[in-house]
């Protein structure tokens, strides 16, 4: 992710140095002190509560803006660590992010009560993957044969909707990927009363621009994402007090 693969974490008098995106943006990550990036990380609970603390207390991360903490689903020792870190530290809370499906939403569930049981504020639910978003001329277009086969036919396509409709060509194409019968995210959130903050598509572009460590706010072929995102961000700032002039300056990163 973010196109740091390979990279070190350094030591400096002030303690470790995380690895800059930008000149705006730090990263520490597990990966970066493994030998192997396709080592597996078998700890238990006490050694993996001291590498949060370390990340945490001795990461000279100079004067921040946000810190993020990116933690893995359900309700483990990781956030139990990270809770007892921070807790001190009035932390502003946690966005909690979901799938439409039933199967992510019960998960969701018990983290948000792990949240109130810990007197962790929920900043606001976000619904990821909510369905595939992508320009119609972005798709690859094929053709099933009797066998089962698949014919790609996409510059066929492409080039019928040019000679034949071109007003079609601007059309962005959306489908569900997951059953959302339920009434996905947005139904839980008033159910728990908890905020709930939007819906990002799945988008190929985005998933793209963070692996290469690009923004998607810059990248112009992020148009489906990352207006979803940006939504999102607007409604984080008007249910909290967070200041507009450094989410401003996120946009840029």
């Amino acid at each position: 992710m973010l196109g740091l693969e390979g990279q070190d974490i350094r030591q400096s008098n002030f303690g470790w140095s995380p690895v800059y995106v930008d000149s705006n943006l730090g990263v520490l990550s597990i990966g970066f002190m493994l030998p192997d990036p396709d080592e597996a990380v078998i700890w238990r609970g006490p050694r993996k509560k001291g590498l949060i603390k370390n990340f945490l207390k001795e990461v000279y991360w100079n004067e921040l803006d946000f810190l993020v903490v990116d933690s893995p689903p359900g309700t483990s020792d990781e956030h139990i660590s990270i809770v007892q870190c921070l807790g001190a530290t009035g932390m502003d809370g946690a966005i909690i992010v979901t799938t439409p499906q039933q199967v992510s939403l019960i998960d969701v569930r018990k983290e948000i009560n792990f949240c109130k049981k810990v007197g962790v504020k929920v900043l606001g639910v976000v619904e990821n993957m909510s369905g595939l978003s992508q320009p119609v001329m972005d798709f690859k277009f094929v053709r099933m044969t009797e066998t089962g086969e698949h014919i790609d036919v996409s510059e066929w396509v492409r080039e019928y909707f040019k000679e034949k409709a071109p007003e079609l060509q601007d059309l962005i194409a959306c489908s569900e990927v997951f059953d959302s019968s339920s009434g996905g995210a947005e139904k839980m959130c008033r159910e728990m009363g908890v905020p709930f903050l939007g819906k990002v598509p799945l988008d190929p572009q985005i998933c793209k621009a963070a692996e290469e460590g690009r923004s998607c706010f810059i990248d112009q072929k992020c148009g489906v994402g990352a207006p979803a995102l940006k939504i999102i961000i607007e409604k984080l700032i008007e249910n909290n007090e967070f200041s507009r002039v450094l989410l401003n300056n996120a946009y840029a990163s």
